[in-house]
């Protein structure tokens, strides 16, 4: 974490958010040289979904040596652009980055529009936490200001909804699916494929690019339709 943070203090970013720090002495680490302050003020959140909910890209960074994406993938020289146009429309990004153990999972990439893949050898894919993110913010801080990518998912169609904004869509959908008895697998109960369909909505919801009033009417639709089921 220490590394991570004189990263960021390298390049001139200053919000971090720790998801389930694993000691509380993290933030005195002594690697932060020149990011002590930087690390004093990080924000500790209990889930990932917290740490982003205020966010309109949540962007997942990892390597694909043994991983399948279930989302659009983007280089890391894409990054930066990708990032650029985001904000130019009002949204707020947020790069995350998994833990040097067992980097992202599943249940955390479902929550990612993007993943950013860094490029590595096959024979030895992972990287540690700090050249992770100095890698990473290299690519923003030379290439911020280039054309935005040319890509349907960078195409400037207003900001996004926030995260909690699509965390409470799945849930409404989620509740109403359990009072339709709806499972699309047909073995399996719909509690018992409770924690699978969170998953697929949240990945769903990412994958349309919805905007925020597509988010409010949807939400709207299925608690009408939760309604009518419950009388």
């Amino acid at each position: 974490m220490g590394a991570a943070a004189r990263a960021m203090a390298n390049f001139g970013l200053k919000r971090l958010s720790v998801v389930g720090a694993y000691a509380p002495h993290w933030q005195e680490a002594r690697s932060a040289v020149g990011a002590e302050t930087l690390l004093k003020t990080a924000r500790e959140a209990a889930s990932l979904s917290e740490a982003v909910a205020d966010c309109t890209l949540v962007i997942g960074t990892g390597t694909l040596t043994y991983r399948k994406p279930e989302q659009p993938v983007r280089t890391l020289p894409e990054l930066a652009p990708t990032v650029c146009a985001e904000l130019e429309r009002g949204g707020r990004v947020a790069i995350v980055f998994g833990s040097e153990k067992h980097g992202m999972m599943r249940e955390d990439l479902a929550l990612c529009h993007l993943l950013v893949e860094i490029p590595t050898h096959p024979q030895q894919p992972s990287m540690n936490l700090g050249q992770a993110v100095a890698v990473c913010l290299y690519e923003l801080a030379g290439r911020t200001g280039e054309s935005a990518y040319s890509a349907p998912f960078a195409e400037n169609f207003g900001p996004r909804p926030p995260a909690a904004e699509l965390d409470r869509v799945a849930a409404m959908i989620e509740e109403t699916m359990q009072a339709a008895h709806y499972s699309p697998a047909a073995h399996y109960s719909p509690a018992a494929m409770s924690k699978a369909n969170r998953h697929d909505l949240n990945l769903m919801l990412r994958r349309l690019t919805i905007g925020p009033h597509d988010a409010r009417r949807i939400l709207g639709l299925f608690r009408r339709i939760l309604n009518r089921l419950k009388r």
